[in-house]
């Protein structure tokens, strides 16, 4: 065994107290960089953190001009195909600009000023009449329950109280309709909104390639670029969706008008024909609260009315379905159906109606944007790691079995 000399073991005893304290310095001084690093990093997340709260709050502040821009974009790439078609004529782009908004404008309110007044009067008949409807529709009730009970018109008169009803789904439908009058200020400001959203949608499809370069020079490279190149396939699709629906909804509206005034309804024919079309612009929903007023009205006529009726929606509901959707809409949304239905409802929740039609067309914009940008990029890049390992895996000599 080696002793160590008494000299080794004076100065390890004299170093322990001087190491101590070197330690218990080297820890505190640590600790102040650590304190200042979490300090300094701390400060620009807090600045962050206010700043997107201070956009939060102006956002909302300019949720009107917000709405009139998604309006206008929706507008912009719905037009911008015949626009492009008319610059094929050899006229200047904002000239083509110009005559297709006239042209569509002046068929707009041509079709309006033809066939509004009478929508407009068949549909406030149909308001006056509602609670009488109401009170057929609770007749029809007690006699299909008298046969099973006698105290019939008691339970019914419990369990459905026509003046309520009625004043419930006229209170709700015009809370729905203010909704989005709210975000324009009323009747006036709507009017000078949409005039506002179809200005600034035809500068949008006029000037186009320079709007598009201003907003994406924000963002570094190669991300400008990119963006730059989603613009017109996000377009495409909103565009084709948005075209679509109003191809199918009036295409849907007619075929009711027709329906319904065949059936021996012909005094709101035209009437529940324009619900039904104009509903109709609403995904999912839409056919179902546009065939909700003609039902009500059949079934209180009574007769071989109600299931005619209900025949022609069935029918129609199917034709949109299977052949009017795939041939005008087609898989233009690209969405999931459950999430274009959450989409139609947040929209509602928060814009109105209005909500619900421009809504879907900016949900598949947004999704053509993450899978252009994100998915496609993802799948490639997963199937050449799998080509990269399915290629080294034959690389590898076979194994033997062993003696």
């Amino acid at each position: 065994m080696r002793v160590l000399p008494d000299i080794y073991l004076v100065n390890e005893n004299i170093n322990k107290p001087a190491l101590r304290d070197d330690i218990s310095a080297n820890t505190n001084l640590d600790y102040l960089i650590m304190s200042e690093q979490r300090i300094t990093i701390s400060i620009p997340n807090l600045l962050l953190i206010v700043a997107s709260s201070l956009l939060l709050v102006l956002l909302w502040q300019l949720r009107s001009l917000l709405v009139i821009l998604m309006i206008s974009v929706v507008l912009a790439a719905s037009i911008v195909p015949i626009v492009n078609w008319a610059e094929t004529m050899r006229l200047p782009r904002w000239l083509a600009v110009i005559l297709v908004y006239l042209s569509l404008i002046g068929g707009f309110s041509g079709t309006v000023v033809l066939i509004g007044p009478t929508i407009i009067e068949q549909i406030q008949l149909l308001v006056r009449l509602l609670p009488v409807y109401a009170e057929s529709l609770k007749t029809l009730a007690t006699n299909l329950l008298s046969g099973l009970t006698d105290d019939a018109p008691t339970l019914v008169g419990q369990l459905v109280d026509t003046q309520s009803l009625t004043n419930w789904l006229i209170r709700s439908s015009q809370q729905l309709v203010l909704r989005s009058y709210s975000l324009t200020r009323g009747i006036l400001g709507g009017f000078f909104s949409l005039v506002l959203a179809l200005f600034i949608s035809g500068y949008m499809v006029a000037d186009s390639n320079t709007l598009i370069k201003s907003l994406v020079q924000f963002f570094p490279k190669p991300w400008d670029e990119r963006l730059a190149a989603q613009a017109t396939p996000i377009g495409q699709r909103m565009g084709s969706y948005i075209r679509g629906r109003v191809l199918v909804s009036g295409i849907l509206g007619i075929f009711i008008t027709t329906g319904l005034s065949v059936l021996g309804m012909p005094e709101f024919a035209l009437g529940l024909g324009a619900i039904a079309g104009v509903t109709n612009l609403i995904p999912f929903i839409g056919p179902v609260l546009g065939a909700v007023p003609a039902l009500i009205v059949a079934l209180a006529k009574g007769g071989w009315v109600l299931l005619w009726v209900l025949l022609l929606f069935v029918i129609i509901q199917n034709l949109e379905t299977y052949v009017l959707d795939p041939l005008l809409v087609g898989s233009s949304v690209g969405v999931h159906p459950l999430y274009q239905l959450l989409s139609v409802l947040g929209g509602v929740q928060v814009l109105g109606i209005i909500g619900a039609v421009i809504v879907p067309p900016w949900f598949a914009g947004v999704a053509a944007l993450i899978e252009n940008l994100y998915l496609k990029p993802k799948l490639r890049s997963e199937h050449r790691e799998a080509i990269y390992q399915a290629k080294n895996n034959s690389d590898l000599p076979p194994l033997t079995p062993s003696a």
